[in-house]
């Protein structure tokens, strides 16, 4: 592995037990989208739970979701039929089992969350169901057109508030999870109002989404910061599958604005894609055109920008029935009418961008980690499903599944171990060295971020060398020297050294992986290698409750 990533301490900021409070839950969930509030609708009321949120409860990557949720519900669907779209798409790194398990499970999950009042849309009575790339069958549910993840977190929020056993805490930075005698007891938090404080728990799930925020280009909120990724390596905790970030193809290109992703399902419905010169180019590259898997359309979409030397492509809607298309996509209407763009006549320019992180904490069919006690579900996760590509509309559904999952085995673990005796581990940091006002005030936090994002767009990117990847290496290398060290006291900090952890760790998957396969493309290695059918582990050895000099890697083959 390329130049090792070395942690200066295990826990970002010192503590000392006897100096902050302490609160205790049966069940601790950290991240409030769809994976961790499932999670915590599968607590019974004989437990407490406990969902700590990084910011309002509605603020996640869930939230955003546009698209749908992925599930077997017509009559000329079949369940082998999505198992075979899924494995298809994941270039030969999905976990068969899981896929299966997922694939069984979509209509059962789907179906609990039309009785918890989520309202997706219908024709003629029954659930519309829309086709993206990738599946063979038209099987993706959506509401409100365009709007599928704010109308499922409507529903999922205001069953969770109305769970007496659920207590959420929002705008509350989980800095590091709480660790003693290999186990996971709690986690460590601060929030404006509480300061400093310890969350005991009998179990920790770990929701707390992804990483798209670590590029220039994504359709990530500001809080995709990859901080769950962080926390869980300087725990110890095994993370697989690091180098696969998934590119979304269609990324609203508006110079000077941020970036909005716009759903698969406008290709779905037949739009093309285009280049500057109006040529429809995307026959050239797949027999399957604009409906090919995300990570061929957006590989496609990059050459064809290279090639004619254009920031951006566009998308065609123009063909279409205007009065359908309104309706099917309301939220993309307004937005683009705020652009002053009209999606039923002009071409709307578009780029990839980031859009889900497939790696993440390795985990077993009940969400189950390495680290015992620590449970894992949804974006920060590593389950098996998605491969080496995920497919559009299966994130959703894995983070219901998972949520699932992981609460049944969490309640089933807390029934054979029975009542808690309440006791506080002899866990601490005092030793921890407080930076000074003056060293912390020597970097420039936002600067830092917009370089890093940067670099990991032009070095990590949607393609990648063995000379970008060395030089991103020692870019954060540098960054990590001076930038890992200090104590922070705030999350602007906390959230720059998490950044900066999970951007090297990344970095270092990449440079192993020597082949192209899914969203992970090396120019220098074009072709996918059978020896490469295998999954990149690393895990940061802890020694006596400090991390060793770097992390470790390993490989772990998946099933055929």
């Amino acid at each position: 592995m390329l130049f090792p990533l070395a942690l200066p301490r295990r826990y970002l900021v010192g503590f000392d037990p006897r100096e902050l409070p302490h609160h205790f839950t049966d069940v601790l969930i950290i991240g409030g989208g769809i994976a961790g509030l499932r999670a915590a609708l599968g607590v019974p009321d004989d437990y407490r739970a406990l969902v700590v949120t990084k910011e309002e409860v509605r603020e996640s990557n869930s939230h955003y979701a546009q698209g749908g949720i992925a599930g077997v519900l017509a009559p000329e669907d079949r369940f082998d039929n999505h198992i075979a779209d899924t494995l298809t798409a994941g270039k030969g790194l999905c976990e068969p089992e899981v896929v299966e398990m997922v694939v069984r499970e979509a209509p059962d999950r789907i179906n609990e969350l039309i009785g918890w009042g989520t309202h997706f849309d219908q024709v003629n009575g029954q659930v519309s169901l829309g086709l993206e790339g990738g599946h063979s069958h038209a099987r993706i549910v959506h509401a409100l057109g365009d709007e599928t993840g704010r109308e499922i977190m409507r529903a999922i929020i205001l069953q969770a508030r109305s769970r007496r056993s659920i207590r959420i805490w929002q705008n509350c930075s989980t800095i590091d999870l709480l660790t003693h005698e290999g186990r996971c007891r709690g986690v460590l938090v601060w929030d404006k109002r509480r300061g400093f404080a310890l969350v005991w728990a009998r179990a920790v799930v770990l929701a707390t989404g992804g990483a798209g925020q670590l590029y220039r280009e994504t359709t990530n909120p500001p809080i995709a910061t990859a901080d769950g990724h962080a926390m869980a390596y300087r725990a110890g905790v095994e993370l697989r599958d690091m180098e696969f970030m998934q590119f979304h193809p269609t990324v609203l290109y508006m110079a000077g604005s941020a970036r909005h992703l716009l759903t698969e399902a406008l290709r779905g419905e037949g739009a093309y894609l285009r280049d500057k010169d109006g040529h429809r180019f995307m026959p050239e590259y797949h027999p399957l055109a604009e409906l090919a898997p995300r990570d061929e359309v957006s590989l496609a979409i990059a050459r064809q920008m290279a090639r004619t030397l254009h920031p951006n492509v566009y998308l065609d809607l123009s063909h279409l029935d205007p009065d359908f298309i309104r309706q099917r996509f309301p939220g993309i209407d307004r937005l683009c009418q705020s652009f002053d763009l009209d999606i039923t006549r002009d071409p709307i320019p578009v780029c990839p961008g980031a859009h889900y992180m497939i790696g993440g904490m390795t985990v077993d069919t009940s969400g189950r980690s390495s680290l015992p006690g620590l449970w894992a579900a949804g974006e920060v996760a590593s389950s098996g499903l998605h491969g080496a590509n995920r497919l559009a509309s299966n994130s959703l559904l894995e983070g219901l599944v998972y949520g699932a999952r992981v609460a049944g085995d969490v309640v089933g673990e807390l029934e054979q171990t029975g009542p808690w005796q309440l006791e506080i581990p002899p866990i601490s940091a005092v030793e921890t060295r407080v930076a000074t006002k003056e060293s912390r005030a020597r970097i420039d936090l936002d600067d830092l971020r917009k370089s890093l994002r940067a670099l990991m767009w032009r070095k990590m990117g949607i393609t990648r060398t063995a000379a970008d990847l060395e030089e991103a290496a020692v870019q954060v290398d540098h960054w990590c020297r001076y930038v890992l060290p200090p104590v922070f006291d705030d999350p602007a900090g906390w959230t720059m050294q998490n950044m900066l952890i999970t951007a090297r760790l990344m970095i270092a998957a990449a440079s192993e992986r020597k082949e192209s396969r899914g969203v992970h493309s090396r120019s220098d290695f074009p072709a996918a290698d059978p020896a490469w059918s295998h999954h990149i582990s690393m895990q940061c050895p802890i020694d006596q409750g400090l991390p060793s000099a770097g992390p470790s890697t390993k490989r772990s083959r998946a099933e055929p």
